[in-house]
């Protein structure tokens, strides 16, 4: 039998005996998505690594509320106010050891993550060069699972050698996607290949940029960009669904590797990690179907026929905005539209950075008129692939770098559970083989 035959003659039978009704959960209360009905989280754990506020409870009724994130014990606007140099160095070490370091400590512990940014011996050439992948995020997981072979006690479940482990991964994140980028545009691309070795004492978000780019050269409001970025895209709470998996993952008593390779793979869903990607398309979408951008009324329109399935991807959905926490504002957004403002300004590229304010406006206004609902805000994804590209970066890098920007929130909620919770997360599933078949 032909297999394109077959497989489109099993597939369907594979959909269909593996389909659960919709009524099954409202008979049995089960919760899908670990969501409650008003939208909130099942509270499945405690963490002291991150929280996430979006909304109160006034009289038993969920209220919303103006949105606060805080990273241990502090909100996120402190922290960007706090801190100038190295932000993201800092906030990795507020995320691991529960407290903004003095200046010894981060020179410090920055100069510990800078012994270890290049990967090991050979690690470039056999595992990168030689099996180039299309998708950076999957020659991300790959490699990770890798560096497993160049650990001596890679199975260890001692907190301070799961300490250098997650060191060492949160070191070489930067240059294991860069390098996964410049193997993936030389080989699929037909780009020049172009290799930098990372430098010391300049911190992540420079390291970045000058291993990204050609002539290794950025402007200071560019690194402070990125790395403000990283700061924001850091930690957000144990339930997301990275955190989650890490938690979940390490319960098991697996390796620092699994766990974060585990990680990784649920950013990289589309659900997860692959939000920014969906508003730079849509955005190209606006900017192709309407005569002027900058008129108002032709936007409102355009925006009004996307929510009602007509154009774009007939979803009914306008990427970047809303949340499924925040409620009247992600905090992430607003301090990052502020910075993307200053830097379009800086590219001569406030027109775009105009549609995309005006974008989150006018949603809101047709929230309003349709729903009556005004509590819809934009988040952080709204804003933040405009900014990758006023960085110059490459598509493919915006959800690694989001990976980057989290690999130290999954290692402390890994270290979190191992040292708080020695019982394996092992949740029930109802099963319906005595309930009548489905017709």
């Amino acid at each position: 039998m032909e297999i394109n035959k077959w497989l489109e003659e099993v597939s369907k039978q594979a959909e269909r005996v593996n389909t659960i009704s919709e009524d099954y959960y409202d008979k049995y209360d089960i919760k899908q998505g670990l969501r409650n009905s008003d939208g909130t989280g099942v509270v499945v754990g405690f963490t002291k690594i991150g929280s996430v506020h979006g909304y109160k409870y006034v009289n038993g009724e969920k209220t919303p509320m103006e949105g606060k994130l805080f990273y241990r014990n502090l909100e996120i606007e402190d922290l960007v106010e706090n801190i100038s140099e190295l932000g993201f160095e800092n906030t990795i070490y507020l995320l691991l050891f529960g407290e903004l370091p003095s200046e010894d400590e981060i020179n410090n512990f920055n100069e510990v993550l800078d012994n270890y940014r290049k990967l090991p011996p050979q690690f470039t050439e056999n595992m990168i060069l030689k099996s180039p992948s299309n998708d950076v995020m999957n020659k991300l997981q790959r490699s990770i699972l890798a560096l497993y072979s160049h650990d001596e006690d890679p199975d260890t479940l001692e907190i301070d050698k799961i300490l250098l482990q997650s060191i060492k991964l949160i070191a070489r994140f930067p240059t294991i996607i860069s390098y996964g980028y410049q193997a993936k545009a030389h080989y699929f691309d037909d780009q020049s290949l172009y290799l930098h070795n990372p430098k010391k004492g300049i911190g992540t978000a420079k390291n970045i940029l000058h291993m990204i780019r050609a002539d290794n050269s950025y402007t200071k409001l560019e690194a402070d960009t990125l790395d403000l970025l990283l700061v924001l895209h850091a930690e957000h709470g144990g339930g997301n669904n990275s955190a989650f998996t890490t938690h979940v993952v390490s319960s098991s008593g697996t390796d620092t590797y699994s766990a974060v390779g585990a990680a990784v793979g649920s950013l990289k869903g589309a659900k997860h990690g692959g939000a920014n990607l969906r508003v730079r398309k849509m955005i190209k979408n606006i900017q192709q179907n309407i005569d002027d951008y900058t008129d108002e009324a032709q936007l409102k329109d355009y925006l009004m026929k996307i929510l009602k399935k007509e154009v774009f991807d007939k979803e009914g959905l306008i990427y970047g905005m809303g949340h499924a926490v925040y409620t009247k504002s992600d905090p992430r957004a607003v301090i990052l539209k502020e910075k993307a403002a200053e830097l379009a300004k800086e590219k001569g590229r406030m027109n775009e950075f105009n549609l995309y304010s005006n974008i989150e406006r006018l949603t809101k206004e047709i929230f309003k008129e349709l729903r009556g609902d005004t509590n819809i805000c934009a988040n952080v994804d709204l804003y933040s692939g405009f900014v990758y590209d006023l960085l110059n970066i490459p598509k493919e890098l915006y959800t690694p770098l989001f990976a980057t920007a989290r690999v130290a929130s999954w290692c402390a909620h890994r270290i979190e559970q191992l040292v708080s919770d020695e019982k394996v997360i092992r949740p029930a599933y109802k099963s319906l083989k005595n309930e009548p078949k489905d017709s």
